[in-house]
């Protein structure tokens, strides 16, 4: 299974979370951002339809593939 971490940083005069390097909306504090993060993980981790995605890569080519709904991260948050 996979594993991601969100991780609560400051962030533009407040709190965000992120994961890798995409920011998610700024709170006013760390409490409200911590808050967010833990609601953003647990539906991570919720299961669904399978569905058909695309997706570019960082070359430019786009794939289609179809995204499993039981596919799911085991998801954390840090911070």
């Amino acid at each position: 299974m996979t594993k991601i971490t969100y991780e609560i940083v400051e962030h533009d005069g407040g709190w965000t979370y992120k994961l890798g390097d995409v920011f998610a909306e700024t709170y006013r504090t760390h409490d409200e951002a911590r808050a967010a993060a833990d609601v953003a993980a647990q539906e991570q981790q919720l299961g669904g339809e399978d569905v058909p995605i695309s997706w570019q890569d960082a070359d430019g080519k786009w794939h289609e593939e179809t995204a499993r709904g039981d596919d799911r991260p085991e998801a954390a948050v840090e911070g």
